[in-house]
């Protein structure tokens, strides 16, 4: 079934990020393959990034990820809004820095899946994708992560597909399907329209391209 294409940007130079709102010290810096991304700062100097369209509900997100450097985590935002399903770019907000819980606990309704998940020994210990349901920090769901280290990836491009349909949300890795949920709303409202943001988590650096959404 063809998809309608809404949105696409190929993540090739920092010009591709005309009008991304960054919070935290991101470095974006263009590579033969792709667009670099990492913190500007130091090693608790984490970021996040928003696009600039706010999406409806029923959406297909895919982006192309190359893991150069590690540790870190890397992780996508979706259906973000206020609690009240207004802007997250609301003045009457609290302003955000990068620092996690500003996201997963804070004043925004938002579904975050973390892949890549490489930050501290446990998570390199055993390797896991994880979807959670903001505010609240809900872990709703967890599936394994086939990403391999930097070291063995060699620089290949993974292609990452996230589908939110209402209630339910698909997370898929080069077509590996690693989980499915479906929100019974035990941890609060249906999460739906809203805006998609990429997150990483210092020192990670990785390389990005290709992000497209489709209508469902």
């Amino acid at each position: 079934m063809t998809r309608m294409l809404i949105y696409s940007n190929p993540l090739r130079t920092p010009d591709d990020l005309d009008g991304w709102v960054k919070e935290g010290p991101v470095d974006a810096t263009t590579a033969s393959d792709g667009l670099i991304l990492s913190s500007a700062g130091g090693f608790d100097d984490h970021w996040t990034m928003w696009c600039p369209e706010t999406f409806p509900d029923r959406i297909r997100i895919t982006w192309e990820f190359s893991p150069r450097a590690e540790p870190g985590l890397a992780m996508l935002f979706f259906g973000s809004t206020s609690h009240e399903g207004g802007d997250i770019f609301d003045p009457s907000l609290a302003t955000r820095s990068g620092a996690y819980p500003q996201y997963h606990s804070g004043d925004i309704r938002t579904l975050h899946v973390s892949y890549f998940r490489r930050r501290w020994e446990e998570e390199r210990a055993f390797h896991t994708c994880n979807l959670r349901k903001s505010p609240g920090f809900h872990l709703v769901a967890q599936g394994a992560d086939p990403l391999p280290p930097v070291v063995d990836a060699r620089e290949a491009f993974y292609r990452i597909s996230v589908v939110k349909d209402e209630s339910r949300v698909e997370f898929a890795i080069d077509d590996l399907l690693l989980f499915t949920w479906e929100d019974d709303r035990s941890t609060g409202p249906l999460v739906g329209s809203g805006r998609i943001g990429f997150r990483q988590m210092s020192p990670l650096v990785a390389c990005y391209r290709n992000l497209e959404v489709h209508a469902l």
